[in-house]
């Protein structure tokens, strides 16, 4: 988890500067971590169905990033399972952004404790991550000041706990 003030976000990308497509369709996520005035690439994890396979070696991104193939050859169903891959990669991060999300996928993301932003349409990867920062700055809803660890409980309405 990322420090307090900060948070980590994913998001679903064919051309790696847009928010350009649907969670299951992506064939990138790209991962940053947010600050109120910084922004740092993380990671950028591509998806094949080919024979690539899956490896890991250093990328060129800042951070020590990896360059992260997932191989989706490993299907379970007729049509291949796209959802669960992709999840695994957001796995850490308390955001992911994306144009199209299913049902399935979005309770799935709940499960992990995941906030999906479900776009109406396509936006520069630069402009949401400034999104995110005015949002950050100013009043963020609840599920954001969660998400950067602004949010305790009050002591109040606190059950102890007895041995």
């Amino acid at each position: 988890m990322p420090e307090i003030g900060h948070i980590k976000i994913a998001l679903t990308t064919n051309s790696l500067t847009r928010v350009d497509v649907a969670f299951t369709l992506a064939q990138q996520i790209v991962i940053y971590d947010i600050g109120y005035d910084s922004a740092e690439f993380l990671d950028a994890v591509r998806f094949t169905g080919g024979s690539a396979g899956k490896s890991k070696g250093k990328g060129g991104g800042q951070g020590g990033a990896t360059d992260c193939w997932m191989n989706e050859t490993d299907n379970t169903g007729p049509e291949g399972d796209r959802l669960t891959p992709r999840l695994d990669a957001c796995q850490g991060c308390q955001v992911v952004f994306t144009k199209g999300l299913s049902d399935l996928a979005a309770v799935r993301m709940r499960d992990s404790r995941i906030f999906p932003v479900k776009m109406e349409e396509g936006r520069d990867i630069d402009e949401v991550i400034t999104y995110m920062q005015n949002m950050m700055k100013s009043k963020p809803p609840l599920w954001l000041r969660k998400a950067l660890g602004q949010v305790t409980g009050n002591p109040e309405y606190q059950v102890e706990k007895y041995a």
